[in-house]
């Protein structure tokens, strides 16, 4: 969606923060940034209206009153503002650098073009410390950032008394590539193929994203065929990541049969992608302005290779749910409260186990959604059996979704051309439910056309938190199937 800039006096940010965002608020923050480092912006997203409103605040130096202490979801953002542009968050209750290590010099923020204060020196060094639990037999276990399977890098540094987690703090940025910046030096033409490898296994989403943000700019509409094997592809990589994540949680409890059942049907999952797209990633398929053309053979094939999949996939999803010792491994384990997940704006399949119905595809448009999207999936309790609970219903969901855009897909061309140049001083704003949940992509443009800004907002930026906080008094050894049932990304944060 194309949106314009509202200027809002710094005095007044939290004043508007409160009525939007506080308790009786209607909108969610979706994105908290800069531009260039002389001015905040703020993205507020009214669901019920699916609406997006920009705030532009501006800054007279490169610090401001810290407004975490009020608004606690906005406690990482001010921590990467700072980190990318050098303005300073003052007050922030835990502040330190999030995504630059230690390697980095002094006064180095990638995103900053806007002059730093002649003599500026940052309030803190590069060196992380993590908090620290003092009392008589607590101690601290360090996890990471390398670990024992094929998984991201990530830091988890363990606060426990005895065998109980006390406090944990997660370290991220070990995989911080410069995706925001490459994505404002690379030709637009080319910048999908940056775009959607932002987060690998979250490829269909972040195009998809990418492009609702730069046909917004262009202010084109894409076809209506092209609008509904957008939405199959974004279906289908949420169909193969919830399977494989639900198998993840067998090989962790050591339901070795289902986890093993359960891999092979993503496989068979993935295969609808490489049908229908030819990328079992589903990669280099959704491009501004359409969709690469599809084969009618393809779609012939797709019903068939459904009602196989959803076939196969009722034993072991039945025998996951009736394993006593699994569904004891899970029940009250991990929970996540309600409230708090509201208080730190927490998205996805984390924010629907908690009974919150937020699913992005029921209030933004993006490919055939809102008019097609299914019912928002919820469970009750928060902890990890209803993280699974509703991962399996949405397997089921997005079956029942691939089957309606199949059987109503309509005629007409895969792709329409679009300029070869981006319209001057635009913003672009593409929202996309991707399988974590909450995806944000923003484009702006400056004065000759050129994307000056690209921000990505990944829904696991919003749900790190969520761990360090279903984790505390918890076991040591429930903290692999807690992980587990967050699925979190660590390059969709460490962009």
């Amino acid at each position: 969606m194309q949106v314009a800039k509202e200027q809002v006096a710094l005095a007044d940010l939290p004043h508007l923060l409160n009525d939007a965002i506080g308790k009786d608020g209607k909108e969610r923050l979706g994105h908290f940034t800069s531009i260039d480092g002389s001015q905040l912006i703020t993205l507020l997203l009214h669901p019920q209206k699916g609406t997006v409103r920009v705030l532009e605040t501006a800054l007279d130096s490169n610090s401001y009153p810290c407004l975490t202490n009020t608004f606690p979801q906005l406690h990482w953002f001010e921590r990467l503002i700072f980190d990318m542009f050098g303005i300073v968050p003052s007050g922030h209750p835990r502040f330190k650098h999030l995504n630059l290590h230690d390697q980095y010099p002094e006064n180095f923020y990638p995103l900053r073009k806007a002059p730093l204060p002649e003599g500026f020196k940052p309030p803190i060094g590069r060196a992380f410390k993590f908090l620290e639990v003092k009392g008589e037999g607590v101690y601290e276990l360090p996890v990471g950032p390398i670990h024992a399977g094929i998984i991201e890098p990530g830091h988890f540094r363990f606060s426990c008394y005895g065998e109980t987690i006390v406090n944990l703090e997660v370290r991220l940025g070990f995989v911080h590539r410069g995706v925001e910046k490459r994505l404002c030096e690379v030709p637009f033409a080319k910048a999908h193929f940056v775009a959607e490898a932002a987060a690998s296994d979250t490829a269909a989403a972040n195009a998809l994203a990418h492009c609702e943000a730069i046909e917004s700019v262009m202010g084109i509409e894409v076809s209506e065929r092209a609008r509904y094997l957008r939405t199959i592809a974004l279906e289908i990589e949420r169909l193969a990541c919830h399977i494989i994540d639900v198998g993840g949680m067998g090989t962790d409890i050591g339901l070795l049969g289902i986890s093993a059942t359960m891999g092979r049907l993503r496989g068979r999952a993935l295969g609808l992608g490489d049908l229908i797209t030819g990328s079992r990633f589903l990669r280099g398929f959704i491009l501004p302005g359409g969709v690469r053309p599809v084969a009618k053979e393809s779609l012939a094939q797709f019903k068939g290779q459904i009602a196989r999949l959803r076939h196969e996939l009722k034993e072991p999803l039945q025998m996951f749910l009736d394993n006593q010792m699994g569904l004891e491994r899970m029940r009250d384990i991990g929970v996540l409260p309600r409230s708090l997940c509201n208080d730190f704006g927490m998205v996805g399949v984390a924010c629907r186990a908690t009974g919150i119905e937020y699913d992005t595809r029921r209030h933004f448009a993006h490919g055939a959604y809102p008019e097609l999207a299914p019912p928002a999936m919820t469970a009750k309790g928060g902890d990890i059996l209803a993280r699974e609970m509703v991962r399996i219903k949405e397997i089921w969901s997005s079956l029942d979704t691939l089957d309606r855009l199949i059987d109503n897909l309509p005629d007409g061309p895969d792709s329409i051309k679009i300029p070869d140049k981006l319209p001057p001083d635009q913003i672009g704003i593409g929202i996309v439910e991707a399988f974590r949940g909450e995806l944000i992509h923003m484009i702006v443009t400056d004065s000759n056309g050129q994307i000056t800004r690209y921000a990505i907002k990944d829904p696991s930026f919003n749900n790190w938190t969520a761990i360090a906080i279903a984790i505390r008094n918890n076991l040591i050894a429930d903290f692999p199937l807690c992980n587990k049932s967050l699925a979190l990304s660590y390059s969709g944060s460490d962009l």
